[in-house]
């Protein structure tokens, strides 16, 4: 089934060059060129994933992605400037899936949107080879068939990269996950130096947990080595 997607730039020539190159990979692309065109395009269509510069006048994409967020759950990368790594970490506590430096190369574009495609995939959870397509621990359901996670009846805002580090961490609680596998496992790259990616992630699992009334000490900090869900609190 083709996938769709939002390429969101001012950059025109930018988006003509990404959009002929994954459509010929399988993605079915449409464009527009500003924040505010984005939030007009979106009250009408639907897409599986979101494209989106950080850097565009009028309002930017760290302006236009919590506004995105108060209203789907899509799954967004953010393409940044190299070195922008402020931006990159804002980005993703925001709420972007993933980031991307520019100038892109378009098949790591495309990598990594059916990377992020894939852990929207409900079925996948369905899969016989799932071992925990239902994880439930002190009170903190996944459901990964419904990418959806609860905290005593009480649904969790997560996005799906978010979802699937937590899944990690659940799957294996009581044992320490390093961030090399967490980012193998959940994000579907390979980890690099200074990437600060599932530290946000976990930071805003926490953040959202403790909202909802939950226990920010259940996920633990290992320093140099990664992260561990916690099965009791109190030992």
């Amino acid at each position: 089934m083709t996938k769709t997607l939002l390429l969101v730039d001012d950059d025109k020539e930018l988006c003509e060059l990404l959009a002929d190159y994954l459509q010929g990979e399988g993605f079915e692309c449409a464009s527009v060129n500003s924040g505010i065109q984005a939030l007009e395009h979106l009250l009408d269509h639907r897409y599986d994933a979101i494209v989106l510069d950080i850097m565009m006048p009028q309002m930017s994409g760290l302006e236009l992605l919590p506004k995105l967020r108060k209203l789907y759950a899509t799954p967004v990368i953010m393409l940044t400037g190299r070195g922008d790594d402020i931006d990159r970490i804002v980005g993703l506590e925001m709420g972007a899936d993933d980031y991307l430096g520019k100038p892109c190369n378009p098949r790591e574009l495309a990598a990594r949107l059916r990377a992020v495609m894939r852990r929207t995939q409900a079925v996948a959870a369905l899969n016989d080879n799932d071992p925990a397509p239902l994880l439930e621990l002190q009170g903190l359901v996944l459901n990964a068939a419904k990418l959806e996670v609860s905290f005593r009846g009480q649904v969790l805002l997560l996005t799906s990269a978010e979802i699937a580090v937590l899944k990690q961490l659940m799957q294996a609680a009581g044992h320490v996950i390093s961030k090399e596998l967490l980012t193998r496992e959940a994000l579907n790259r390979e980890y690099t130096d200074y990437d600060r990616s599932i530290d946000v992630h976990i930071s805003r699992i926490r953040q959202k947990l403790t909202a909802a009334g939950g226990d920010s000490d259940w996920i633990r900090s290992v320093r140099g080595v990664g992260y561990q869900f916690l099965v009791d609190v109190s030992a």
